[in-house]
């Protein structure tokens, strides 16, 4: 369902790491409250095998087109990239659900690689989001 998926990433990015365990290990508030813009939030994940940490501010939230814009302002991430924001959109369209994931970033220089294998976390991520709640639906 578009909107459940929509108020995962809205206001319980917590329960995460119960839908997917292999990729999150866990999600902290760290200030302000969740699903209010200007919040911020720690993530410890695994990427490519490695162990890493993020730390996000909600950057926007649009009900109406079911999406949340996230601001990475430290962790890995800022080893390679000057700017890395990410977006998750729901679109619904009968009783289907498209999940988008948009990175808008800027790199800290050319020899640092498209993030091809974040995209493949964020559709393993995403899957196992779906899994998890069709198997408890």
């Amino acid at each position: 369902d578009g909107d459940v998926f929509h108020e995962i990433f809205r206001e319980r990015p917590h329960h995460v790491p119960d839908m997917s365990p292999d990729l999150i290990q866990n999600c902290d508030l760290h200030h302000g409250e969740w699903g209010t813009v200007g919040s911020v939030i720690f993530w410890n994940y695994t990427h490519d095998g490695k162990e890493c940490v993020a730390k996000e501010i909600i950057e926007a939230i649009d009900e109406e087109k079911k999406s949340v814009t996230f601001n990475i302002v430290e962790g890995d991430l800022m080893e390679l990239y000057k700017t890395f924001k990410a977006t998750v959109h729901v679109d619904t369209v009968g009783e289907d659900n498209l999940v988008t994931w948009t990175f808008v970033y800027e790199k800290l220089n050319e020899d640092v690689p498209d993030p091809h294998t974040l995209m493949e976390f964020c559709v393993k991520l995403t899957k196992d989001i779906e899994s998890h709640h069709l198997t408890n639906a």
